[in-house]
């Protein structure tokens, strides 16, 4: 099944040379032809794009001959179900199906569905899928149980032969959340949203709001740089406004059902928001944000006691703060709702904001005739970089950015793995990227964000094209290295913390209770010696004193002791202001060679 070889029968037939160059030409004129057209139909599709269509035709041209060792096999890869996968599956698996001759599947299933699939092809050898779009959550996971292709390694040594070389991999934003402790890419981003603020503009810049707002609190309406500014806005639209237009509004919105989709909510980065973990960009070290501690690529401790952070003082104000806001500023069914019924509640117009929101809900925010789009097409909200807690200080990460990542398995059968890889660089192309860029409104590519097509879009997007041009985007980051195995771990959370908030726990209890079950897996691991010399090898314990003095003594943060005051004066932007303080010009870079 490696490709069709086509026949010579018909041409042996003939004696004359000059009947047999006749004949090749006769065959292959038509089908050159048939190839150029199928290139011009599909450079057509991919407007805009960075690449001139010249230099589109080059590339496509370079994957349908790459290709040609696997023509007819069947390929199957599969992704979550997000616009952009959709996009991919409807429309970009059918273009490299057509340019190469490869039959290509694009499942898109739920993201607990791909993790489940994964676990199955690593636990058993057998392969399940040829190419995965899994998200770089995942790195710690795949670095550790050596079943997963380190890209870097593919690229220049097996997989050479089927790596396009306009790929230009330092052109991808979020390089470095698919890279190990050990240097290697082994995640390459298909796709990236990040979980930014969100909030009603045209309220914000009401005159008669903004003046009573700064009676009441002494400081201007804007967007909140610290959670106290949040918590005083919240109160303020929910308790002094009460009303717009007639109907109820909230100053505040979010989601508390017991459920899987609860977990999100809080590994999604909440705990470094509040101030949780180290310092560090992708990802605090040696501290977490997930409260992990790491030394080395061994992970030590998720408890006070073993010097993480996952129970300590910034993590239980984290979840403190979500319950009070749940509660006091959130309509009253959103206790009761998951991540699915909560995301389109802010675009029926009756909230003033929201800190925990996934601009991947963009697309659907700017649809004419909602409740929050002006006739124009304008928004009348936008998005800006999410206030922190205090226990956060600068050089943290500030929030969470999903990158659903492309990773080949070693478990896959070679020839099926090469086949797969040329789809997976296909549809994270240059040819392609800017075009799937304003489909989905994902970005991955620097030159995708700074092309002139959303320059001229931006003013329809919110803020959206702002912040990911802004010096500020680097703080938003995936879950990294310091989780040894995501799958496990992450159902933990929604568990324990579902406890709080369903009120059978207080904070401190459902932290406690999560630090304690995260140890439990991490010793486990430990003992069955299945992750090697990066697997988990926890501390011994001791008081929670031991590690404050240790952290200060070190000069690294977590875990911090118990604030005196957890509410320090608010403050606020100007939205204007802050977005004209970000750089206009795209950096400059080394390109890929």
């Amino acid at each position: 099944m490696r490709h069709f070889k086509t026949t010579k029968d018909s041409l042996l037939t003939m004696t004359s040379a000059a009947a047999l160059i006749a004949a090749s030409l006769a065959v292959a004129a038509p089908a050159r032809a048939a190839d150029d057209a199928v290139i011009q139909k599909w450079i057509a599709e991919f407007q805009p794009s960075t690449l001139s269509k010249d230099d589109q035709k080059k590339e496509l041209e370079w994957f349908a001959k790459a290709a040609e060792p696997f023509k007819g096999m069947e390929i199957n890869v599969v992704s979550e179900t997000i616009t952009t996968h959709e996009y991919e599956s409807q429309t970009l698996a059918k273009a490299f199906s057509e340019l190469t001759g490869i039959k290509l599947k694009h499942d898109i299933i739920q993201e607990g569905d791909v993790v489940e699939k994964l676990q199955t092809q690593m636990q058993s050898g057998k392969n399940v899928y040829d190419g995965w779009i899994n998200d770089s959550d995942l790195i710690g996971t795949h670095f550790r149980y050596n079943q997963t292709i380190a890209l870097s390694d593919y690229m220049s040594g097996e997989g050479k032969d089927v790596t396009d070389p306009m790929l230009d991999v330092n052109d991808f934003i979020g390089k470095s959340f698919g890279t190990a402790p050990d240097g290697k890419l082994y995640q390459l981003p298909d796709q990236q949203f990040a979980n930014l603020y969100w909030f009603r503009y045209d309220w914000f810049t009401n005159p008669e709001y903004k003046a009573k707002f700064k009676a009441k609190y002494g400081y201007d309406l804007g967007v909140p740089v610290n959670w106290s500014a949040y918590e005083d806005i919240a109160e303020f639209f929910t308790n002094d406004i009460k009303e717009i237009n007639g109907v109820k509004v909230y100053g505040h919105m979010d989601y508390g059902k017991k459920d899987p989709s609860l977990g999100w909510r809080f590994t999604d980065a909440w705990l470094s928001m509040a101030g949780n973990g180290d310092k560090g960009i992708p990802n605090g070290l040696p501290v977490d944000e997930w409260g992990i501690r790491m030394e080395g690529c061994r992970p030590v401790g998720s408890s006070v006691e073993r010097g993480g952070d996952t129970n300590g003082p910034a993590a239980v104000y984290s979840i403190t703060k979500y319950l009070d806001w749940l509660k006091k500023y959130a309509p009253p069914q959103a206790q009761g709702m998951t991540f699915s019924e909560s995301g389109p509640v802010p675009a029926q117009g009756n909230i003033a904001q929201q800190m925990f929101w996934y601009t991947a809900f963009t697309a659907d925010m700017v649809k004419p005739g909602i409740a929050v789009m002006n006739a124009d097409g304008t928004p009348k909200w936008r998005m800006a970089p999410s206030p922190h807690g205090s226990y956060w200080k600068e050089g943290m990460k500030l929030g969470y950015q999903d990158a659903g990542s492309v990773t080949l398995l070693k478990s896959t059968p070679a020839d099926r793995r090469k086949a797969a890889w040329l789809y997976l660089q296909f549809i994270v192309s240059k040819t392609v990227s800017l075009k799937k860029s304003h489909v989905g409104l994902t970005f991955i590519r620097e030159s995708d964000i700074w092309d002139k097509s959303f320059t001229e879009r931006a003013p329809k997007l919110g803020g959206l094209i702002e912040f990911y041009r802004s010096p500020a985007r680097v703080q938003w980051t995936p879950t990294g290295n310091n989780v040894p195995d995501y799958p496990k771990l992450a159902q933990l959370w929604w568990q324990n913390i579902g406890d709080a908030s369903s009120g059978t726990k207080t904070p401190q209890q459902a932290m406690d209770a999560l630090a304690a079950a995260q140890d439990s897996v991490m010793e486990r691991l430990e003992k069955s010696g299945v992750q090697g010399a990066c697997g988990p090898k926890l501390n011994k314990k001791e008081t929670a004193e031991f590690w404050f003095k240790k952290a200060e003594k070190d000069g690294t943060i977590a875990p911090q002791r118990k604030l005196a005051n957890e509410k320090p004066k608010g403050e606020t932007v100007d939205y204007d202001t802050l977005i004209k303080s970000w750089p206009a010009t795209p950096p400059k870079r080394a390109e890929a060679k």
